[in-house]
C-alpha cells in the first residue's frame, strides 16, 4: 500500500470539473470504491473511472453535469439511482458513476457497498486537499484494513442476496488483484449462487472479462469450476464433466478446456514480439481485448463434444464437434449480448481450431492448404493458431508424442510468421471479376460466378496463374465441370 495518498493533476482537473458543478447545484458528494482502492494499492489506470455518491438526486446531477463537460450519458438503474458518464480525452477516457445513498447516511451506503475494499469513501472537497488523504478517509467497514491484508470480504451477510451478481465479482477482483477471497465470503458465495441466473447478460459479461484480463485467469476459472459455479454461469459445461477422451487425452472434456485456459495464460507470457502481442491487444468491442476474447474461445473450442460423442468399435468418436460447437457458441453470445465483432471472432475459433492440427498433420505443408487456411480463418487467423498450441499443450495422454508436438508447434509458430510477413505485402489486384466473366462466357448472375472467382483468386495466390489470358483459361475449365456435374 502507498504510505502517502495523493491523485496526479490529470485526476485532479476532472475532480475539480466534478466538484465545482456539485458546489453550484449545492450537492454534497462522496467519492467512493474503484478509485480509493486503487489509490491505496497504487495502481494506475489508462482510463480512470470515478464512482460518486450522493444522498439523492444521482441521475438528474449526473444528466445535467454530462451535458454541461459534452460527455456521454447513460442510465444504468434508475430504481437505485444510478447513471454514468464518459468524457473523451486526448488518447482516453473518464468513466464517472454517480449513485444514490443505499440507506439514510453515508454509513448505511458503505455497509450495502460490495466488498469491504470498495466501502471506502471520502469527501469530494477533501480529495482535492494537498494533504495525505490517508487521514481523511470515511472506512466504517475496516476496508483499508482488508485491502492492505490483500483480502476480499463481503462488506455485509446480505452482500450476495442484494446482488447475486458479486459472486462472480468477487472471483473477478480476485483475479484482477491477486486476492485472496475470505473463507466466510466464500461460504456466503455458495449459499447464493444459485441465483446467478437471474443476473442479466450484460453484467454477467462484463464480470467474466475482467476475469479474462488477468494474467492468471485460469486459477480463478479453476475456483469457480471448484465450487460449481461456473456450470450455474455456462449449464452447457456440466455436460463436459466426466467425459473422457480416449488415450490422446489425460483429462476429461472439462478439464482438458480449463487447462486449455491455463496453458494460454502461460503461453501469453513467453510470447515476446511485437507484432503479435498488439494483435492480442486489438479491441473488438467496447474495452474487450482480443486477447480476453481468445481466452473465452478456449472454453468454448470443445463444447460440442458432448452431442458429437460416439463410441465406434470401442473407440471414442467426437465427429464434427466443431460444427455442433458453433451452434452453441452462438446461443451463449447471443445470451451474454456480445457485440458482432465479438460474436463473428469466437465463430472462427471455434468452428476452426482443429484445422492447425490437420495442416502439422501433413509432411508437406502445400501453398494451397496455407492459403485456404488463411482465407476461411479470416483476421482470426493467428487467435487460432494459438488457441491450437494451447490446446495441444493440454492434451497429455499416452499416445501423445514429443515429436508430435514439437512438430504441431513449429507449423503454428511459422504461420502466424508467414500472417504478418503478408499483411505487410501489397494486396494481389483481382485478374478477373464477375463481369468479366459473365461477358466472356455468356453468363448470368449465379453461384456459379462467385465459385469461378475464388477458385481463380486461389490459383493466382499460390502462382498457378498470372495473367488474365491464364485466368480465362482457368475459368473456362471451372465453368465447364460445373456444368457437367450439373447434368450428370
Amino acid at each position: 500500500m502507498i504510505s502517502s495518498l495523493k491523485f496526479s493533476p490529470n485526476e485532479l482537473e476532472i475532480l475539480r470539473e466534478v466538484e465545482r458543478f456539485a458546489k453550484a447545484k449545492k450537492a454534497k458528494l462522496y467519492l467512493v470504491g474503484g478509485a480509493l482502492r486503487d489509490l491505496l494499492l497504487g495502481r494506475k489506470k489508462s482510463n480512470p473511472d470515478f464512482d460518486f455518491c450522493l444522498k439523492k438526486g444521482a441521475i438528474n446531477f449526473g444528466r445535467n453535469l454530462a451535458e454541461k463537460m459534452r460527455a456521454g450519458f447513460v442510465v444504468l438503474d434508475k430504481e437505485h439511482g444510478a447513471c454514468r458518464a464518459v468524457k473523451k480525452i486526448p488518447g482516453g477516457f473518464y468513466t464517472l458513476d454517480f449513485t444514490d445513498f443505499r440507506g439514510k447516511t453515508l454509513e448505511e451506503d458503505l455497509a450495502h457497498r460490495d466488498f469491504t475494499l470498495n466501502s471506502v469513501a471520502l469527501k469530494l472537497e477533501d480529495a482535492l486537499s494537498q494533504k495525505d488523504l490517508g487521514s481523511l478517509l470515511i472506512d466504517p467497514c475496516c476496508g483499508r484494513e482488508d485491502i492492505r491484508r490483500r483480502l476480499i470480504k463481503a462488506a455485509n451477510k446480505s452482500a450476495f442476496i442484494e446482488d447475486p451478481l458479486r459472486i462472480l465479482r468477487a472471483f473477478s477482483f480476485s483475479s484482477m488483484l491477486e486476492f485472496e477471497i475470505d473463507k466466510e465470503t466464500l461460504r456466503l458465495a455458495k449459499l447464493e449462487k444459485d441465483k446467478l441466473p437471474q443476473v442479466s447478460g450484460e453484467r454477467i459479461r462484463d464480470e467474466l472479462f475482467r476475469i479474462f484480463d488477468a494474467q492468471n485467469s485460469s486459477g480463478c476459472l479453476d475456483e469457480l469450476n471448484r465450487l460449481k459455479t461456473l456450470e450455474i454461469i455456462f449449464p452447457e459445461l456440466k455436460k463436459m464433466r466426466g467425459i473422457g477422451q480416449g488415450a490422446y487425452h489425460h483429462l476429461d472434456v472439462l478439464g482438458h478446456t480449463l487447462e486449455t485456459v491455463r496453458q494460454l495464460d502461460i503461453l501469453f507470457k513467453q510470447i515476446k514480439d511485437r507484432e503479435t502481442n498488439a494483435y492480442l491487444d486489438e479491441f473488438i468491442s467496447a474495452q474487450r481485448m482480443r486477447r480476453a476474447l481468445l481466452k473465452f474461445g478456449a472454453i468454448l473450442h470443445d463444447i460440442g463434444k458432448p452431442a458429437a460423442l460416439r463410441r465406434i468399435k470401442g473407440k471414442l468418436i467426437f465427429h464434427g464437434h466443431e460444427r455442433i460447437g458453433l451452434g452453441i457458441t452462438k446461443d451463449i453470445c447471443e445470451r451474454l449480448r456480445l457485440s458482432k465483432d465479438e460474436m463473428r471472432c469466437l465463430h472462427k475459433m471455434v468452428f476452426c481450431h482443429l484445422r492447425p492440427g490437420y495442416l502439422a498433420d501433413n509432411k508437406i505443408l502445400t501453398p494451397r492448404a496455407k492459403f485456404r487456411y488463411f482465407r476461411d480463418s479470416g483476421a482470426e487467423a493467428v487467435s487460432i493458431l494459438l488457441l491450437s498450441v494451447a490446446d495441444q499443450r493440454a492434451t497429455k495422454g499416452p499416445l501423445t508424442t514429443r515429436a508430435s508436438r514439437i512438430r504441431h508447434e513449429k507449423t503454428c509458430f511459422a504461420l502466424i510468421k508467414e500472417h504478418f510477413a503478408k499483411s505487410k505485402e501489397t494486396k494481389t489486384q483481382r485478374l478477373l471479376n464477375g463481369n468479366i466473366l459473365m461477358r466472356e462466357f455468356k453468363l448470368k448472375p449465379s453461384p456459379l460466378i462467385g465459385k469461378a472467382l475464388s477458385a481463380i483468386e486461389e490459383l493466382q495466390a499460390i502462382g498457378k496463374i498470372k495473367t488474365m489470358a491464364d485466368a480465362l483459361k482457368a475459368a473456362a475449365k471451372i465453368i465447364s465441370g460445373e456444368k457437367c456435374l450439373k447434368k450428370s
